[in-house]
């Protein structure tokens, strides 16, 4: 059985050519907070299919998308406490549940979310493990798939 990651990957890069482009480009995206390596992308979850979806109890929806975000240290996962927020450009704010989900030796984090058609958002992603804080942040514009 595929990995949740490498399931969504795969679902992201099948989508329309304009978005799979695009989506290529951001199934690489992570960014280097502390000692932690975060990679995060944002996505319609009418691209993930309906077994996986109903395997994690993710709601597959046109207008619903969902944000992963894995952490790791030296190459191994990190447990955090995870808590965050997606706002559009006139100030419309979303708070956002993550729901944890270990597969092996990997740990993800996935939330869901609202969304317009062609509207950007700015993520606000705070990470707490212990004493350790970093911040998240990134924006992306979601489309209907």
């Amino acid at each position: 059985m595929k990995t949740l990651f490498t399931a969504l990957l795969l679902c992201i890069l099948s989508i329309s050519p304009s978005y799979g482009e695009q989506a290529e480009v951001q199934g690489g995206q992570f960014k280097n907070l502390g000692h932690w390596q975060v990679h995060y992308i944002a996505f319609p979850s009418t691209s993930v299919p309906a077994e996986v979806a109903r395997n994690y109890d993710l709601e597959r929806a046109g207008d619903r998308a969902l944000i992963n975000i894995s952490v790791l240290q030296n190459n191994q996962a990190q447990a955090v406490d995870i808590q965050g927020s997606a706002k559009n450009l006139i100030g419309q704010t979303e708070q956002l549940t993550f729901k944890e989900i270990k597969e092996g030796e990997s740990i993800y984090y996935i939330a869901q979310m609202r969304f317009d058609n062609e509207e950007v958002y700015r993520f606000e992603i705070t990470l707490t493990q212990g004493n350790t804080v970093e911040v998240l942040r990134f924006h992306q514009k979601l489309y209907e798939h």
